[in-house]
């Protein structure tokens, strides 16, 4: 065998597509992939024509390696490839060697070749190096659905031989768009829409209501799970923990019952744009899905969205429930979501919630309150917790909203 060089060859697909903005999500692309392997005994990520690649040492830990390239938005796929010289024996050699992996009856040769100065086009390579490799195995040549795909791509810095493609999140990397925050419960629906904003290259803070003493600490807890989890996309994230009882018991007293939980849902948007305003975001993030509940009628959600100038993201609204809990299973949240809680928005639930709610209604009855300050207090009583990716929840620190303003 040539002496060839072992290192991960990765694609991305969006990245690509970026015109004279390219290099920035590249340069974006490595410092997530550089941030994620930190730590891990691997050489550095270099860029070439449409790809990029990880070098790896021979201490290289290859399944954590996966693993974590498996966590990063803006990769397509990645693969474990050989890199040899641009020369047709060196080729068919390391052919050979990565096909000897897994033991194989068909096979064929997928090749692509992007260095036009190279002498043999893409068929001529999986013509030659097709032969070589069926002499060497005795192998039947099978174009659909063979044992084994050897992909062969020709560049002008050199012929990467490899297998198999292990499948990227794909989307864009994450800080190569603004922030964003999003309102999270412990819940199925609310994680799942901020890891699609996530994937859009947003960076994420967090905002949990919860309604303590008079529900335990469950909530709390398995939001803390599932933004660490969704840590390891974006690094680092805060959590912001918003006491939400005294406003509750403010809107019960003074609102009327059928339209509580839009009453609810609206301070909940004021307290996450003064949020917004403090992490300099621009956007919110709901998992508000159509007609789900009574506030999520579309009436209800226009009523709730009035009181914000921010864009109010929800990337589920479209999709049936199970589509949702799909996806929760995909991305890992699904377990800790199904744990047993009670969140902020079960708890003084009106017996008939209105589904048509009139904004005369709701200004009155917000006339007749004090949310401005209700709401300045609940700020100043917010707790922030600092989550960092690979940091067990435990060992991050707790700060006072009041402290950090």
């Amino acid at each position: 065998m040539v002496d060839a060089q072992k290192l991960i060859l990765i694609h991305y697909h969006e990245v690509g597509l970026k015109g004279k903005n390219r290099g920035r999500f590249e340069n974006q692309l490595i410092s997530n992939i550089t941030r994620t392997l930190n730590g891990l005994a691997v050489g550095t990520t270099r860029r070439i024509s449409g790809r990029l690649y990880l070098e790896l040492t021979p201490e290289s830990p290859i399944g954590v390696i996966r693993e974590r390239l498996g966590w990063i938005f803006g990769i397509a796929n990645f693969s474990e490839s050989l890199k040899v010289q641009n020369d047709i024996d060196q080729i068919r050699q390391a052919a050979w060697a990565v096909s000897q992996k897994t033991p194989f009856e068909s096979f064929k040769i997928a090749t692509r070749r992007s260095d036009k100065t190279f002498p043999y086009n893409s068929d001529d390579i999986n013509r030659d190096v097709g032969a070589y490799v069926q002499g060497r195995s005795q192998a039947s040549v099978r174009m659909a659905d063979p044992d084994l795909t050897c992909f062969i791509e020709v560049t002008t810095s050199g012929t990467f031989v490899y297998t198999e493609k292990f499948p990227g999140p794909g989307g864009l990397p994450v800080g190569s768009n603004e922030k964003a925050i999003s309102l999270i419960s412990s819940g199925i629906d609310s994680p799942v829409a901020s890891y699609k904003i996530m994937k859009r290259g947003v960076t994420i803070s967090f905002v949990h209501f919860h309604s303590q003493p008079y529900t335990n600490r469950n909530s709390e807890r398995n939001v803390e799970e599932i933004v660490k989890h969704l840590t390891r996309h974006q690094f680092r994230a805060r959590l912001y923990s918003v006491p939400f009882v005294e406003i509750q018991r403010h809107i019960m007293q003074h609102g009327l019952e059928g339209y509580r939980v839009v009453l609810y849902r609206r301070a909940m948007l004021r307290i996450a744009e003064a949020v917004a305003e403090r992490e300099r975001a621009h956007c919110l993030i709901t998992g508000d899905n159509v007609g789900q509940v009574a506030s999520q009628t579309l009436m209800n959600l226009k009523a709730i969205e009035e009181v914000t100038l921010l864009p109010v993201l929800r990337p589920l609204a479209g999709d049936n429930k199970d589509e949702i809990i799909e996806q929760a299973k995909r991305i890992g949240t699904f377990d800790i979501s199904i744990e047993p809680y009670e969140d902020a928005c079960t708890v003084f639930i009106p017996k008939h919630p209105t589904t048509r709610a009139k904004m005369e209604k709701i200004h009155r009855c917000e006339a007749e309150m004090d949310l401005d300050n209700l709401i300045e207090r609940t700020l100043a009583d917010t707790q922030i917790k600092v989550i960092e990716q690979q940091r067990h929840i435990d060992n991050d620190r707790e700060i006072s909203l009041v402290q950090q303003r």
